[in-house]
């Protein structure tokens, strides 16, 4: 072999080994939002549903049927606020809309932002919980000593009772962390 084929060869693994390096980038970055994509979708690993009132077409029928909604929170050690739910179990009918409340309290001496991460369990509910309004779209800044009451809108899609893995469910929690936003100061 010449050592222009050999050149010529080494360029084009080159530019195999480059286009393979870019393409794993790419997908380093796609990762997230398309597995996000995928969660919601599914209602994978409990991940809820956003109304959007645009794109449904219709309002969702209402059931007799009802299920019971636990409500869950927890503070990462991190963050010190106070967070806790209002009232930690309501019966609620399914396709009807529903609120319930949750209170923040910051507890230290200067203004901190957290923001909330949640889920829904068991799974299977997780594409039937739909959540119209929440504090968890949005990060949440609290004075020092302030209190917050936070509204969770929400309702239990009707076609959980069309799902043969999740027709029978009696009981929903809904389950929220709040985190501290990174500002690159620790919270005191």
């Amino acid at each position: 072999m010449t050592s222009d084929a050999i050149r010529r060869k080494n360029k084009r693994l080159a530019l195999v080994a480059a286009t393979i390096a870019v393409a794993m980038v790419g997908l380093g970055f796609a990762a997230v939002p398309l597995y996000n994509l995928f969660c919601r979708v599914t209602g994978y690993g409990g991940t809820t549903q956003r109304y959007d009132p645009v794109a449904a077409a219709e309002e969702p029928k209402v059931l007799s049927d009802t299920v019971s909604v636990r409500f869950d929170a927890n503070v990462s050690p991190k963050l010190p606020w106070k967070f806790y739910p209002e009232h930690p179990r309501d019966t609620v009918t399914i396709g009807a809309r529903d609120m319930t409340i949750f209170i923040a309290r910051n507890e230290s001496s200067r203004p901190i932002t957290g923001t909330a991460a949640f889920n829904v369990t068991p799974d299977q509910a997780g594409k039937y919980f739909t959540k119209i309004q929440c504090f968890c779209f949005t990060q949440q800044t609290l004075q020092p000593g302030e209190q917050v009451r936070m509204p969770v809108l929400f309702f239990v899609d009707p076609k959980i009772k069309e799902d043969v893995d999740a027709r029978d469910i009696q009981e929903i929690t809904l389950s929220y962390t709040f985190y501290p936003v990174d500002d690159g100061k620790k919270a005191s």
